[in-house]
C-alpha cells in the first residue's frame, strides 16, 4: 500500500550521497539548504520517494527515513556505532522480536535505536548509562525515531551488577567490560549472547580471558571494514576515504555450568 507524507512526520532528504537531511515536515515551514529552500508543507499528501524541487530548481528526494538514516543523523554527544558494527551485533546476537537485551553504555543512543528497531514490538531493551547529559540525548534520539516504547534507560553502573535476568543478550560498549562478565553470566539465560565492542587489542584479551573463565563458549573476535566503490564508467576503484578501523567485536555463549562447577 502506498505511504504518503503527513504533517509531523520525518523525511530524509537526499541531494547526493553526502549531502542528506533529515527533518520533521511542518506546513508553514521551509528547510533551507546551500542549494535553496524546501517548502516542507508541499510534501504534505505526497509518496515518499517523490521529488521536490528547491528555491533554486534543484530536485531533492523525500525518502521515508530507515534505521540507518536515524542512526547517522543522531545528535552526538559520543561517538556513535557505526552499521558495519551494528548489523553483526544483531546477526551474532541472534536477537530478534521478543527478545530481552541488556547493553550499556547508551552514549548517543544509535546502538540502541538498532536493537529496540529489532525487538519491537514485544522484546525490551534496557540501557544502562552513568552520564545523566549523554541519557538526557539518547532519549531524545530514540523519541525522534519512534522507539522509546521499546527502551527503559537506567542509571547505573553494570561492572556492579545486572538487575534483570533471563536475558537474550548482554551488550557492552565501555572501558572495562570484563568487570561486567560475571555478572552477565548470571543475567543471561542457557545460551545467551554477551558482545563487547572494544577499540583495544589490550581491552579484548581481558574479556576474552574473563569470558573463558565465567563459562561461556564459542568465543570469537572479529574486525569488520567496509570500503565503499566509486562507480563511474571507464574510472571504477575504491574511494580514497573509507572508515577504517573503529573497534574489535567479541562474541560468546552461555554454557550452563555443571552442578560441581557452581
Amino acid at each position: 500500500m502506498t505511504e504518503l507524507i503527513a504533517e509531523g512526520s520525518d523525511v530524509f532528504l537526499y541531494l547526493d550521497r553526502r549531502r542528506t537531511y533529515l527533518v520533521k515536515v511542518e506546513a508553514e515551514k521551509s528547510f533551507h539548504t546551500h542549494k535553496g529552500y524546501i517548502q516542507l508543507g508541499d510534501l504534505i499528501g505526497k509518496e515518499y520517494g517523490t521529488r521536490i524541487a528547491s528555491s533554486m530548481d534543484i530536485d531533492f528526494v523525500a525518502l521515508k527515513p530507515n534505521i540507518r538514516d536515524y542512526i547517522f543523523k543522531t545528535k552526538r554527544r559520543t561517538q556513535i556505532s557505526y552499521p558495519k558494527d551494528i548489523s553483526l551485533i544483531i546477526m551474532y546476537s541472534g536477537i530478534g522480536s521478543g527478545s530481552r537485551v541488556v547493553e550499556a553504555g547508551t552514549g548517543t543512543g544509535a546502538l540502541t535505536s538498532a536493537i529496540a528497531h529489532y525487538i519491537k514490538p514485544a522484546g525490551r531493551v534496557y540501557t544502562y548509562e552513568l552520564r545523566q547529559e549523554f541519557a538526557k540525548n539518547a532519549q531524545k534520539n530514540l523519541e525522534r525515531a519512534g522507539l522509546l516504547d521499546s527502551v527503559e534507560l537506567k542509571e547505573g553502573d553494570v561492572t556492579e551488577g545486572i538487575e534483570e535476568k533471563d536475558l537474550d543478550a548482554v551488550i557492552l560498549d565501555m572501558a572495562t567490560p570484563w568487570l561486567v562478565v560475571p555478572h552477565a553470566y548470571t543475567a543471561l539465560k542457557g545460551s545467551g549472547v554477551l558482545v563487547s565492542f572494544s577499540p583495544t587489542i589490550d581491552q579484548v584479551v581481558k574479556v576474552v580471558e574473563a569470558l573463558t573463565d565465567h563459562g561461556f563458549v564459542g568465543v570469537e573476535t572479529v574486525e569488520t571494514l567496509i570500503r565503499f566503490m566509486q562507480v563511474v564508467r571507464g574510472k571504477t576503484r575504491p574511494q580514497t576515504v573509507m572508515t577504517g578501523h573503529t573497534g574489535y567485536l567479541t562474541f560468546a555463549r552461555k554454557a550452563i555450568k555443571l552442578e560441581q562447577d557452581c
